[in-house]
């Protein structure tokens, strides 16, 4: 409390204002700052969330501080209920940073319940990229977005599985539209019953996704295998992360074998998390020693018993020094 006090006294310029909305101890605190609106009016990156149990106070400050910022460049939102963010955003009041917010973050907020959508994207003028990251869509949420008429410039797409086949379809077609502006893609697929659907996906962002630098992918079916060797292998120009979760061994398998050679020359991050055998291990090793991997995470589970599971930890441990950090002393490497 003392501090901002000192901020508001002194007219401190605020760039960057993080703020999590989550005890009502700080009721104090946001009045002190909303009755001082300069303190706002210099913020370039405001990064606002609440949580469910203090709703009340959300509802109250979050519009009035999105409210309050007239020359924001990057604003991330965080809630389970984004409309407490949209009548703020979509007030006509707001059209002071219609031309200069430039980048929009949605972590974890339920658009279950969204209206107005092209509404809140015609009155931003110089958006360059919407980041929506491990949020709750519906199907009519994705429809809305696909039947905008001003380019969504869609940069990062992180999403859980999806049980529905009509959102699967729809994502294609999302994909479909604003594939050229998606950089950075999460999915878990191969859970659902709609397979064929799911490979239908993968080959939608081979065909449109060509700009892909993150990728982060959950496999739960084998038959999703092979199409992932072809999407890691058509994105190789331009991805420089990878993420794969695999939780069954034969698939596992399948991926160490066959992974190494389809990797990019260059990757800044690479993490498997998956059953490993040493002797498949060692395959993927020696396969991707011409990609330079300079931050390798391996999150390692086993089937077998505790005495062999060390026993493997420490042969992996081995081939990891001998190929890898004896050969590049700048790389970075994870192991659990």
């Amino acid at each position: 409390m003392s501090l901002f006090k000192i901020f508001i006294e002194n007219e401190v310029n605020i760039h960057t204002f993080d703020i999590q909305i989550n005890f009502s101890y700080i009721d104090d605190m946001l009045e002190l700052m909303l009755k001082n609106p300069d303190f706002f009016h210099n913020i370039r990156n405001l990064k606002l969330g609440c949580i469910d149990v203090l709703l009340s106070h959300a509802k109250n400050f979050a519009p009035q501080m999105i409210n309050l910022c007239q020359n924001l460049k990057k604003i991330s939102l965080t809630c389970n209920s984004f409309p407490i963010y949209q009548s703020s955003l979509l007030s006509i009041d707001y059209n002071h940073s219609s031309n200069t917010l430039n980048t929009i973050i949605l972590y974890s907020l339920n658009f279950k319940v969204i209206t107005n959508l092209d509404k809140l994207f015609k009155q931003l003028n110089v958006l360059e990229s919407v980041h929506i990251i491990y949020c709750i869509l519906s199907t009519d949420f994705v429809q809305k977005i696909i039947n905008l008429i001003k380019p969504f410039k869609l940069k990062s797409i992180f999403l859980y599985r999806n049980n529905e086949l009509q959102f699967i379809e729809l994502l294609q077609l999302l994909l479909q539209k604003y594939g050229d502006y998606l950089e950075n893609f999460g999915f878990e697929v191969g859970f659902s019953s709609f397979i064929s659907e799911e490979q239908q996906l993968l080959e939608s962002i081979i065909k449109y996704c060509k700009n892909i630098k993150f990728l982060d992918l959950t496999v739960f079916n084998s038959r999703i295998i092979y199409p992932l060797f072809n999407l890691t292998e058509n994105l190789k120009q331009n991805l420089n992360h990878l993420s794969i979760k695999i939780f069954a061994i034969e698939f596992s398998s399948i991926t160490l074998q066959n992974l190494g050679q389809l990797l990019p020359l260059k990757l800044e991050y690479l993490s498997l998390t998956l059953i490993i055998k040493y002797e498949d291990f060692e395959i993927f090793l020696k396969n991707s020693q011409n990609t330079y991997i300079k931050k390798l995470l391996i999150n390692y589970t086993s089937e077998g018993q505790d005495e062999e599971c060390r026993d493997t930890h420490d042969i992996i441990l081995s081939y990891i020094k001998k190929i890898y950090y004896e050969k590049e002393k700048n790389q970075i490497f994870g192991y659990y």
